[in-house]
Parts: C-alpha cells; sequence; structure tokens
C-alpha cells in the first residue's frame, strides 16, 4: 500500500451542469512535498459545505487510484470535454490518492499508519452533484452509487506531516463494517 499524491484545493466557483454555480473545494491538485496534518485536515486544503465535507470525522478523504481508468473510459463513452486527457490524481476530490487499499478491504475503525500521522477510517464519500460536475456528466454519482467505488474519509488520529511517495501500513480495527457495505446501506436506503 502506498501513497500516490496528496492533494488540497481552495473553495472556488464550481460551475454544475444545469449552469448553476456553487462554491466547492473539489478541484484538488498535487501537492509536492511533506504537507502538515491536523485535526481538521490537510493545510492548505479547504472545503465550502461544511455540513457534509470535512470536520473533525471527515478531515481527509482516501480514494483508491485503482478506479481511475473506469472514470477514465465512462468520460470517454460520455464524450465530455478533455476526455481523452488522463485524470490527474485529485481528480474525484480526494486528499489521498491511495494504491493497494480498495474500499472493500478497509472497514470502520480501521487506521491507516503513515510514518508521519495516523488516520482512522471514519465513512465512506457519498456522492453529489458536484460529483457530477466534475466529471463532466450527469451520470458519475450513479455509476459511483451502482460500482460502490467511492473512497472513504478519515479523521486524524495522530497529527503530523505525511508525504507522497511513501507506503502505509493498515491496522484492523474492530472489523463489523466495510466501506463498502456501509456504502451500499445508505444509497439502498436514500
Amino acid at each position: 500500500m502506498k501513497l500516490i499524491s496528496i492533494n488540497i484545493a481552495s473553495a472556488q466557483t464550481l460551475q454544475t451542469l444545469d449552469g448553476q454555480t456553487v462554491q466547492s473545494g473539489i478541484r484538488k491538485r498535487a501537492h509536492s512535498g511533506p504537507l502538515e496534518v491536523g485535526p481538521l485536515g490537510l493545510k492548505g486544503d479547504e472545503q465550502a459545505d461544511l455540513s457534509v465535507h470535512g470536520g473533525l470525522s471527515k478531515a481527509v478523504y482516501a480514494y483508491p487510484s485503482e478506479h481511475y481508468a473506469f472514470w477514465q473510459t465512462v468520460r470517454a463513452q460520455a464524450k465530455v470535454a478533455d476526455w481523452d486527457e488522463a485524470l490527474a490524481p485529485g481528480a474525484m476530490g480526494e486528499n489521498l490518492t491511495l494504491t493497494g487499499l480498495l474500499e472493500k478491504d478497509v472497514w470502520i475503525g480501521d487506521r491507516l499508519r503513515f510514518a508521519g500521522c495516523e488516520l482512522l477510517v471514519s465513512e465512506p464519500r457519498y456522492p453529489c452533484f458536484k460529483f457530477n460536475a466534475v466529471m463532466g456528466f450527469n451520470k458519475a454519482v450513479k455509476l459511483m452509487s451502482e460500482s460502490a467505488w467511492c473512497g472513504f474519509y478519515l479523521a486524524v488520529q495522530q497529527a503530523g506531516s505525511i508525504e507522497a511517495g511513501k507506503p502505509f501500513e493498515l491496522l484492523a480495527g474492530p472489523r463489523e463494517v466495510t466501506i463498502t457495505e456501509l456504502f451500499r446501506a445508505k444509497m439502498r436506503r436514500g
């Protein structure tokens, strides 16, 4: 398991597919070098809607890089603008682009131990209309809901620093419910 990229963004105006504008921090870009991790997340990162993103339990959002090929393909099929350009790390709105750890293998309460900090798995990410906007087509939320390739939020257990290119360790929590199970249960109710 390895941290491929650390991604941050300031909140900025995002145009939705229906032409509305909203504030969002979803357009993350890669950061090079070590970055400070505090109780509310990564230094320099912002969230616009704190009712659904950010805070102590959703301080950091992680996403598996293994799903990027799927999103590249469906964007091409939808013929969105720039569909032929590779999706850069952070394109899903994630702070941490990971490899080697999928949602089905992550349980609520597991911990990700990095060399300079420790993060606690708190819940899945539930997509909203802003995800459709950044993907460029109106079926992106539906596809994330069907695939359960949602990524997961992390609370900061031990503040410190984090750096891309480094391995991390998964420490088992109580192992009662996986990210995939919780995501699918909520999406069925919603």
